[in-house]
């Protein structure tokens, strides 16, 4: 069994309000490292891109485990690449890494100024040419910011990641992929899309109410939580691989 520890949305701001949760969240993760095999980050690392926000998550987001990290429509593409990753780019988050023969493509979906998110056809043909170079017998995860599927939340569903027709061909092609993870929406659900499963997230910073939940878009009452992705019958080979997800609240 292979298991993924999966956040999304800090939005480090620079409170102490969201630090506590961000850092909670952190250590439950980490006093239970040794059954983890990686970490999982998918965008929305700040609240509105500035160089101190960064500053603030680059002192805090660390982790024994492989840390695995993309943006999202909060983040600033050239002040997240300088910022976490060291590097001066205003080009997507995207990384493609194979752990214990589980690849992982991790894809930028983000459109830099703008709320909802498109996969750039570059990213598209680099994502495919990973998954063809690792071999039809890899179990490869993708992940990235957006969900690309509406989840019956309103204001959510108005920006979600759009084009997905295109990825939706590409993983036609490639039956090795076990299933899709993200974030963005601040609610932990399960669906499917292009005929594999899909998970999103909950949120660390808060959550977003249900239509039946609330006027309020944001609830900030609801503990962070996290996803746990088993990865079960990697040993069986293809026919057997299948994508288990499960979620918990973290008090803090």
């Amino acid at each position: 069994m292979f298991v993924v520890a999966h956040i999304s949305d800090p939005h480090f701001n620079g409170t102490r309000y969201n630090r506590r949760r961000i850092e909670a969240t952190l250590d439950y993760i980490h006093a239970r490292a040794h059954g983890i095999d990686a970490l999982l980050v998918t965008g929305d690392i700040t609240d509105e891109g500035s160089e101190s926000e960064y500053r603030e998550a680059h002192g805090v987001l660390y982790s024994p485990l492989p840390m695995l990290i993309t943006a999202g429509n909060h983040d600033h593409r050239e002040r997240f690449n300088a910022g976490l990753l060291g590097r001066e780019s205003s080009a997507p988050v995207n990384r493609a890494q194979l752990i214990d023969g589980v690849l992982f493509v991790i894809c930028d979906s983000s459109i830099p100024g703008r709320n909802d998110g498109h996969i750039a056809d570059e990213t598209l043909a680099w994502m495919s040419a990973e998954i063809a170079a690792a071999g039809a017998q890899t179990p490869v995860v993708v992940a990235f910011h957006h969900p690309p599927v509406t989840l019956g939340m309103d204001f959510m569903d108005s920006i979600r990641q759009t084009g997905e027709e295109r990825l939706a061909a590409l993983v036609s092609e490639y039956p090795n992929i076990v299933g899709f993870v993200c974030g963005h929406a601040h609610s932990p659900s399960v669906t499917t899309f292009a005929g594999r499963p899909l998970a999103i997230a909950p949120g660390v910073a808060s959550t977003l109410n249900l239509p039946f939940e609330g006027t309020e878009v944001v609830n900030r009452g609801q503990p962070p939580g996290i996803a746990f992705h088993f990865l079960l019958g990697l040993d069986e080979g293809p026919d057997a691989w299948r994508l288990v997800t499960h979620f918990r609240s973290v008090m803090f």
